[in-house]
């Protein structure tokens, strides 16, 4: 099979921990075999290798091939959807466990980056603006609900002055926001290359090019691919916007999106510091969010851009620089040096969507651009699941999702009408 190479993007051509994986060929017997080789994945081999199991992890392309290697690279708090709806979905006991649980997922970050010596510049600091003066509103009440019930560490800023406004963001797009030092960013590619030489040192076999064609679930499950097969007795899959038809039982319960992001040439550390003084994580209060984070060498990473459509725009330059003047003119000159997109899974109500199929097939996925940080949580409770410790599992399981309408011809176009009515909205305020 012919070896697919990571996206070109600037995390490609930064790559600290380069790494190729032989595929599998012939046949494997493991305790678990994990399907996908992205953070989720990768961070399951890694729970489940320390615990003394024997895994085998199969990926189509290579190691982050997806989204876990393309992404803005975003620690994100909580959970996509936002904890009124996990309130509404769970109940408010419930949803301060998943609030922890979302808090454990960033400590775990920080803790596999020291632990393994994992170099993607993690780096603390999240600057959630407002756009609108009702978009601040919300954010005030967001940041109260986070502070009173959860005990969490965020602080309000409004601006009542242009000073005030760019004391965070030197923007005149947004009129204050939520600053909080518990989130942040890193390079995702780094990142989760890091989690796989971690799993390998661990005991994990890797295995790239070596797309799972067919799961055959049984007391001893089968995991076929096209120049072998894996017989274990418990599979998680982990596939996400890239799962397919490849358990049925599963499809349709997310929806791929695409998402672009693009670096600019170099700005020079003055330029950089006056941008994004604080050298936070920056994304917006739009339903469909713009985000923007400095690199080490003084680029901006431009985010946004979600696309229902499966096939990248034409104009996609112009159309991401015309994002990144709204919020930074000052840049008008300043050109990318990359461009690339990839496709992020979401959920039907954006919350992750985590539980078993059968006796022991497990999955993960839905995180709905807020996966840097969740999948290290999850890596963490599916190998709890197959240890026999189900409390955390069940906990998410019990989230109530469905399918996206239309089924697989025509969900496609159905989300292309709500992302209209969003884009409307974002537009008329």
């Amino acid at each position: 099979m012919q070896q697919q190479e990571h996206a070109e993007s600037y995390y490609a051509a930064t790559v600290k921990e380069p790494a190729s994986y032989p595929a599998l060929t012939g046949e494997r017997r493991a305790d678990v075999c994990v399907v996908g080789g992205r953070l989720s994945c990768v961070s399951s081999a890694l729970n489940l290798a320390e615990r003394g199991y024997s895994v085998v992890l199969l990926e189509a392309n290579r190691i982050a091939w997806g989204a876990s290697g393309r992404n803005g690279g975003q620690v994100c708090t909580g959970y996509s959807c936002g904890m009124e709806k996990i309130e509404k979905l769970a109940g408010r006991e419930s949803a301060k466990r998943m609030w922890d649980l979302a808090e454990e997922s960033k400590r775990i970050t920080r803790e596999r980056v020291d632990k393994h010596a994992i170099d993607c510049d993690l780096t603390w600091g999240y600057y959630m603006a407002a756009c609108k003066p009702g978009h601040l509103d919300e954010l005030k009440e967001s940041c109260e609900d986070w502070v009173s019930r959860y005990g969490y560490d965020a602080e309000f800023k409004q601006a009542d002055t242009p000073e005030e406004s760019r004391a965070f963001v030197d923007s005149p797009d947004y009129v204050g926001g939520v600053w909080e030092s518990g989130a942040g960013h890193l390079h995702p590619l780094n990142y989760c290359l890091g989690l796989a030489r971690a799993a390998q040192e661990a005991g994990a076999e890797i295995c790239e090019m070596s797309p799972a064609a067919r799961i055959e679930q049984g007391a001893e499950a089968v995991v076929r691919t096209p120049e072998g097969q894996v017989r274990a007795k418990a599979v998680l899959v982990c596939c996400n916007a890239y799962l397919g038809r490849l358990v049925p039982q599963l499809t349709g319960m997310v929806m791929p999106m695409m998402n672009y992001v693009g670096s600019t040439r170099p700005l020079g550390e003055d330029l950089a510091a006056r941008l994004i003084p604080g050298n936070d994580a920056v994304s917006n209060s739009r339903f469909i969010v713009n985000y923007y984070r400095l690199t080490p060498d003084t680029r901006l990473l431009v985010g946004g851009l979600a696309s229902d459509s499966m096939i990248d725009p034409p104009n996609l330059g112009t159309a991401l620089h015309r994002d990144m003047l709204r919020t930074f003119p000052q840049l008008a000159e300043v050109p990318f040096d990359y461009l690339w997109g990839g496709r992020v899974g979401i959920s039907m109500n954006r919350s992750p969507h985590v539980g078993r199929v059968g006796g022991n097939l497990y999955f993960a996925q839905g995180y709905s651009g807020q996966g840097v940080a969740l999948t290290g949580l999850m890596g963490r409770i599916l190998a709890e699941a197959v240890a026999g410790e189900q409390e955390r599992l069940d906990l998410f399981a019990r989230l109530p999702h469905s399918r996206f309408p239309g089924g697989l011809m025509l969900r496609t176009p159905v989300l292309a009408l709500a992302m209209a009515w969003f884009r409307l909205k974002d537009a008329l305020g």
